[in-house]
C-alpha cells in the first residue's frame, strides 16, 4: 500500500531477492541513462531556440540555468521522497511527469512556457535519475550493491555523453521540437517497462514527515563522517572534470584546429572508456578494495592533466587523456556511492541527494574557475589548475583515510 509523507511506516528489511537478475540490472543502467539524458538535450539546440523563439544571445544561457535550477531543487525536494514512499510507484510518477513536462517543451508557443518545461525537465529528469541509482542500491544485496550502483552510474554517464550527439543529429533532420517529441515518447515505453520490471521493495521507513525528511538529509550531511569525506572528494573531483570539459571548446574551436561543434562534440565519446570501467570499479569495493581503488582513481586523475597539456602539439594525447581523466574519475564517484550507501539502508534517497549536492557545488566551482583562469592563461593554465585541483584531492583523500570506517574497505 502507497504510503503519504505524514503516514508511519513500519520498519521491515527489504524483500529482494539475494541477487538481482542481470535482466533487472541492466534496466537500472538504461532507465538512468535515457533520465537524465532529458536534462542535457538542449546544450546543442541553443541556437535554435534562438531563431524559434527571438532570444538573444545574452539570455538564452537562462534555458540550461531553468534546467539546472530544476536539478537543484531535485536535490533537495524530491529525491528524498524515496525514503518515504514506495520506490516504485513513485519512479512511475515521476517518469509520467517527465513526459507531460517534455510535450510541454515540444509544444511550447511561448518563452515562458519553454522555460517552466525546462525547468520541469530538470526537476523531474534529475529525481529519476538519482532515484534510480537510490533504488538499484536498495534492491541489491550488500554483496553485489558496488557492481549494480555501477553499472547504473555507467548508464548515466553513457546517456549524459550521448545526449548531445542524438540532440544534434535528430534536430539535424526533423527540427528541435522532435528531439522533445521523442524524448516523451521514450518515456512512455520506459513507464511500462518500470512498472512491469522493478522489484517491490518493502519499506525501509520511520515515523516523518515531508519536512522532516528534507531537514534530516543536511543532518545527514553534518553527523555522517563517510559522507562528508567522499563527498569533499568528489567534489573536488567533479571540479576537475569540469575545468577540463568546460574550457574544450575553447583551444579546439580556435587556430590550429578550428573544430565544428559537432567535431568536438564526438571527443566526449571517448570518455565511454571511463563509463565501462565504473562497474568494475564497484565490484572491487564490494571486494573491500574501496581505497585502493580510491587511491589508484586518483593518480590516473592527477597524472591525466599531462597528456592533455599536450593538446597544442597533437590531438592524440587528447584522447589519451580524456580516457585517463574519466577513467579515474568514474571510478571515484561509483566507489564513493557505493560507500556511502552502507552507513544507513533507510537513508539511499537521501544519502544520494545530499552527495550530488557536492557535485553540484564542484561542478559549478569548475566551471567558473576555468573560464577565468584560460583567458589570463591558456590552455597551459587550464591544465595546471586542473592538476593542481586533482592532486589537492589525492592529498585530501591521504590525511582523512585513517578517519573511515573498518567497513569502508582497505
Amino acid at each position: 500500500m502507497e504510503t503519504s509523507p505524514a503516514t508511519p511506516v513500519t520498519a521491515s528489511p527489504p524483500t529482494c531477492p539475494a541477487a538481482l537478475p542481470r535482466s533487472v540490472v541492466l534496466l537500472f543502467a538504461c532507465a538512468s541513462g535515457l533520465s537524465v539524458a532529458n536534462v542535457y538535450y538542449a546544450q546543442p539546440l541553443l541556437d535554435a531556440l534562438m531563431a524559434d523563439f527571438s532570444i538573444g544571445a545574452g539570455a538564452i544561457g537562462g534555458v540550461i540555468t531553468a534546467t539546472q535550477v530544476g536539478c537543484a531543487l531535485a536535490l533537495l525536494l524530491l529525491v528524498p521522497l524515496g525514503d518515504l514512499v514506495q520506490r516504485r510507484r513513485l519512479m512511475l510518477a515521476q517518469v509520467l511527469a517527465l513526459a507531460g513536462a517534455l510535450a510541454a517543451v515540444t509544444l511550447a508557443p511561448s518563452v515562458t512556457v519553454l522555460l517552466a518545461g525546462m525547468l520541469l525537465t530538470g526537476l523531474l529528469g534529475t529525481a529519476m535519475t538519482q532515484g534510480l541509482i537510490a533504488y538499484a542500491a536498495a534492491a541489491a544485496g550488500s554483496h553485489e550493491r558496488g557492481h549494480v550502483v555501477g553499472t547504473a552510474q555507467s548508464g548515466v554517464f553513457i546517456g549524459l555523453l550521448l545526449a548531445r550527439v542524438v540532440a544534434g543529429s535528430v534536430s539535424d533532420v526533423a527540427g528541435w521540437r522532435s528531439v522533445y517529441a521523442c524524448a516523451a515518447a521514450a518515456m512512455l515505453v520506459l513507464a511500462l517497462l518500470l512498472w512491469r520490471s522493478l522489484p517491490v521493495l518493502a519499506s525501509i521507513g520511520q515515523r516523518m514527515r515531508y519536512a522532516s525528511l528534507v531537514a534530516s538529509m543536511f543532518q545527514l550531511l553534518r553527523r555522517d563522517r563517510v559522507l562528508q569525506i567522499r563527498g569533499t572528494i568528489a567534489l573536488l573531483m567533479f571540479a576537475a572534470f569540469n575545468i577540463f570539459w568546460s574550457a574544450l571548446v575553447l583551444p579546439l574551436s580556435a587556430p590550429p584546429y578550428q573544430l565544428s561543434h559537432t567535431a568536438i562534440g564526438a571527443f566526449g565519446l571517448v570518455g565511454a572508456v571511463g563509463a565501462l570501467a565504473a562497474a568494475r570499479a564497484g565490484r572491487w569495493a564490494d571486494q573491500g578494495f574501496g581505497q585502493r581503488t580510491t587511491f589508484a582513481a586518483l593518480v590516473l586523475l592527477v597524472v591525466a592533466w599531462l597528456p592533455l597539456s599536450w593538446l597544442e602539439l597533437s590531438l592524440w594525447p587528447l584522447a589519451v587523456g580524456i580516457v585517463l581523466l574519466d577513467l579515474g574519475g568514474q571510478a571515484i564517484h561509483v566507489t564513493n556511492q557505493s560507500m556511502i550507501f552502507r552507513t544507513d539502508p533507510a537513508a539511499h534517497s537521501r544519502l544520494v541527494g545530499a552527495y550530488m549536492l557536492f557535485y553540484a557545488a564542484g561542478s559549478g566551482l569548475g566551471a567558473i574557475a576555468t573560464t577565468a583562469v584560460y583567458d589570463t592563461a591558456g590552455w597551459r593554465g587550464v591544465c595546471v589548475l586542473g592538476a593542481a585541483v586533482s592532486l589537492l584531492a589525492l592529498v585530501f583523500w591521504a590525511a582523512t583515510r585513517r578517519f573511515m570506517p573498518a567497513q569502508a574497505g582497505q
